[in-house]
């Protein structure tokens, strides 16, 4: 049955935490041990500082960034400081949904892992099959 496109709306910023929670829930113990108490936090786009200290242009470009230390940086000795965060990218990330045939749920958890996987140094063949886990 075709979507009522009339009274449809975009997934909300709760809908898109529960798809990254979900994703996250499948994922490896091991890469969830690595990745600590990370907090994903879901926002529209990125601030406008973030943007330019990163240079970007279009906030749409930007569907998501890990901001923290990584667990080989961090030291016992080190004060109290914020935790590790995943910031997803709601309207980039439905843009590039929009524009692609990638189910949501799946485009999600693609930048979820990504953002973590860069930051501990994953190659790309180490975060695909991180992602082949999930599924959807």
């Amino acid at each position: 049955m075709p979507t009522d496109w009339s009274t449809a709306t975009a997934p909300t910023l709760a809908d898109f935490e529960a798809l990254a929670q979900s994703a996250w829930n499948k994922l490896p113990s091991e890469f969830r041990t690595m990745a600590g108490d990370v907090v994903i936090r879901i926002e529209d786009f990125a601030g406008d500082d973030l943007l330019d200290e990163l240079d970007i242009e279009d906030p749409f470009e930007l569907t998501g960034l890990y901001q923290g230390v990584s667990l080989d940086r961090k030291s016992v000795s080190e004060g109290t400081r914020e935790p590790d965060m995943v910031f997803l990218y709601r309207r980039a990330i439905l843009d590039e949904w929009a524009a692609g045939d990638e189910e949501l749920g799946h485009l999600i958890a693609h930048v979820l892992i990504h953002e973590i996987g860069h930051h501990f140094g994953f190659s790309d063949d180490d975060m695909e099959n991180i992602e082949a886990t999930v599924g959807d």
